[in-house]
């Protein structure tokens, strides 16, 4: 602890220690600082889950169901914390219900066919507790590493954030399940911060309340960037989109019909064919409104490139009428609260919305990686074969298969670990695959 001291006071020599945020170190000080708090030896766990969304829980809860305890660490101060404090107000799933239920709970027959936020939010508590998951939130975890000098267990080092109190974990096995949605991605355009009126990520914006008659741009032409702009046109906003990717448009009724198909193992090419013949029909040219399609089918590049298509809630019918403008290019900077365009086009917002996306954090804490996990925080291998590691390292819901994935991730995870122990049943040190029939 005094060597920790005496760094911190050369990184900050007029700062008492007792009043840091330890936010503000660099990570490695920030470690250090930690664990000269640690008053307690590390609690001992069968298995460690680090993060308490859908992923998470739905393997607390297979775990259980097998006689395996786990205790799940979550940063936040709730399970599901994706769906309570960072998605706006009319949000509602994509996919029917069937498809959006965890293991050994469906969904109640009189659910409505497409769950809004906040019934799927009491879902995943009403999950948590039929499964008696055991969670300790507000802990943030900092340093997670194997052991490989006998004990052959996982070290985790996690904050208590509500006291600020560093905490010790091992266990034999490890699940990462922080997700892909864990910080906002924010670009870097020249000007930006000096924009007059507010600027939010789509992980703030909840409504279109106080936005009646003000000039509103939306970056990104995602599910959320759509459908805010939608939100946005049906409260009065005067909308414009910035549109430069190409994007599959359909409706969730044509995705369903794709998704039953492909349960029949119906080819990619022939469900590609039928529903681009569906979203013909329904939404006729695109184009003509700045919305290009891409070459490849949006079931084929939803499995070889991972990008969904976006869902239309009602936001093509307003680019048809003209409420919502779309701009074919990407923001190029921002001179007061004017917004200079790639193409050199120019207009003046009174408020922009960034709908560009999140990141995973998961590089920054896990330290004893064996190829599991890439670079982008996000699992290194395709599916199927995405979800187990070496020395009893796992990944849930970390390769954008949405809410069926963790399913799946869930069943295979629990019922790997619970193999392993078995008596004399020796852990697997090798990497693992499993070969199931999947879905988007």
């Amino acid at each position: 602890m005094e060597k920790g001291r005496a760094k911190l006071n050369h990184y900050l020599p007029c700062t008492p220690l007792c009043s840091l945020s330890s936010r503000a170190l660099p990570p490695s000080l920030r470690l250090e600082l930690d664990r000269g708090n640690i008053m307690a030896a590390a609690v001992e766990e069968e298995v460690i889950i680090v993060g308490a969304g859908q992923s998470g829980i739905a393997v607390a809860a297979c775990l259980s169901l097998r006689g395996v305890r786990s205790r799940v660490l979550e940063r936040d101060d709730c399970v599901g914390s994706l769906w309570r404090k960072r998605a706006y107000d009319r949000l509602h799933l994509h996919l029917a219900k069937q498809y959006c239920a965890l293991p050994h709970l469906p969904h109640q027959d009189e659910a409505p066919t497409y769950l809004s936020r906040d019934d799927y939010a009491r879902y995943l508590d009403g999950y948590a507790a039929r499964f008696t998951v055991r969670t300790r939130l507000r802990r943030e975890v900092r340093s997670a590493r194997f052991d490989t000098g006998g004990s052959g267990r996982w070290k985790v080092e996690a904050v208590d954030l509500a006291t600020g109190r560093a905490e010790a974990y091992a266990a034999r096995f490890l699940v990462v399940a922080a997700g892909e949605n864990d910080e906002k991605l924010v670009p870097e355009v020249p000007g930006l911060e000096a924009f007059p009126g507010p600027v939010v990520h789509a992980a703030e914006y909840r409504s279109a309340e106080g936005m009646r008659g003000k000039a509103v741009l939306v970056v990104g032409c995602g599910n959320s960037g759509m459908e805010i702009a939608y939100d946005l046109a049906v409260g009065g906003a005067i909308t414009s989109i910035a549109v430069r990717s190409e994007l599959h448009l359909m409706n969730r009724e044509i995705w369903n019909v794709a998704m039953t198909l492909y349960g029949y193992h119906v080819p990619l090419w022939v469900i590609d064919k039928l529903i681009l013949l569906m979203c013909a029909v329904v939404f006729g040219d695109t184009a003509r409104h700045g919305l290009r399609r891409p070459a490849v089918g949006p079931f084929t590049m939803r499995h070889t490139t991972l990008a969904y298509p976006v869902m239309d809630v009602g936001a093509y019918a307003k680019i048809r009428s003209g409420e919502v403008r779309v701009l074919p290019a990407a923001v190029k900077s921002a001179r007061g609260n004017v917004v200079e365009f790639a193409d050199g086009s120019r207009y003046p917002f009174d408020a922009i919305v960034l709908a560009t996306g999140y990141r995973s954090t998961v590089r920054r804490w896990l330290q004893s990686d064996d190829g599991l996990i890439g670079d982008d925080g996000m699992a290194a291998r395709s599916y199927p074969e995405h979800w187990k590691g070496k020395n009893g390292l796992y990944c849930a819901g970390m390769v954008r298969r949405g809410i069926y994935g963790s399913y799946e991730d869930a069943e295979l995870i629990a019922g790997d670990i619970s193999e392993l122990l078995r008596p004399n049943k020796k852990q697997d040190k090798g990497d693992g695959a499993a070969h199931t029939n999947g879905s988007c």
